[in-house]
């Protein structure tokens, strides 16, 4: 690319300009892209199936248990969690030989990793909160009542934005625990990466136990251990979740290359 410049003579003179993909900035979304597109399959086809299963599945359960007052999708809150998790295992192992051996530095593979697991779990909790008003308005079209199976930060599905806070939170940190996970196995093997299981499952057991919400929330009670404030737990939560992102970027930074298999 070149730009024209005005000399002092009148004349002009052509000079050499980068293109945007040279820089950082460039080179980040193009590592995005790469990361969106080399995982597209595995996510496009979870969700497929996820909607699929829940949107028919669901009706026909419901239709024959004669259980039409409570949310349909709240038993579904699970499964995201848990893909979330695969995503995150999965995203060192699939893409970082591929994208190192192009020139991709690692610092900007770890960089443009957390920024695709922020980015997902945001889409995720978007996705949850949309689920919840369509399911809202055909119920109250039906005349039916949403109740909901499990207990939420929010208590009822009108609250969109502690809907979008409690499943940004608690993906992301199953994303960020799953991302440890993979990372570590990648980079120290099979036994390193068992023994390390205990750390990088504490960003999602961190979320567990400060927002205590869906399926654990009943589990916990029967404890006696109750949720903190919401003023202490989102912080906490947000906090554990930067730390557990900047301690996969400090194992990423020294990674070697693994040889392709088959």
């Amino acid at each position: 690319m070149t730009a024209t410049t005005q000399t002092a003579a009148g004349t002009t003179a052509r000079a050499a300009t980068l293109p945007g993909a040279v820089t950082a900035t460039g080179r980040l979304r193009n590592v995005l892209q790469a990361m969106m597109v080399g995982l597209r399959p595995m996510i496009v086809g979870y969700w497929c199936v996820m909607l699929l299963a829940f949107s028919l599945g669901g009706l026909v359960i419901k239709l024959f248990t004669g259980d039409l007052n409570s949310s349909m999708w709240d038993y579904g809150t699970q499964s995201p969690k848990y893909f979330s998790a695969a995503v995150g295992i999965t995203l060192t192992p699939a893409l970082f030989t591929l994208l190192v051996a192009h020139g991709v530095t690692r610092r900007m593979f770890a960089v443009a990793g957390s920024i695709l697991l922020l980015g997902a779990a945001a889409s995720t909790s978007l996705l949850w909160v949309l689920a919840y008003q369509v399911e809202r308005g055909i119920y109250d079209w039906a005349g039916l009542q949403q109740a909901l199976a499990n207990p939420h930060l929010f208590t009822k599905t009108s609250q969109a934005g502690l809907i979008f806070v409690e499943f940004f939170l608690l993906i992301l940190s199953h994303e960020a625990a799953g991302w440890l996970i993979g990372s570590a196995f990648y980079r120290f093997g099979f036994w390193k990466g068992v023994a390390f299981l205990p750390l990088g499952l504490l960003p999602a057991a961190a979320a567990e136990f400060l927002l205590v919400a869906q399926w654990m929330a009943d589990a916990l009670a029967n404890t006696g251990y109750h949720r903190p404030p919401l003023a202490v737990g989102i912080p906490g939560v947000l906090a554990v979740n930067a730390i557990a992102l900047y301690c996969a970027y400090l194992l990423i930074r020294p990674m070697a290359l693994k040889p392709a298999k088959g």
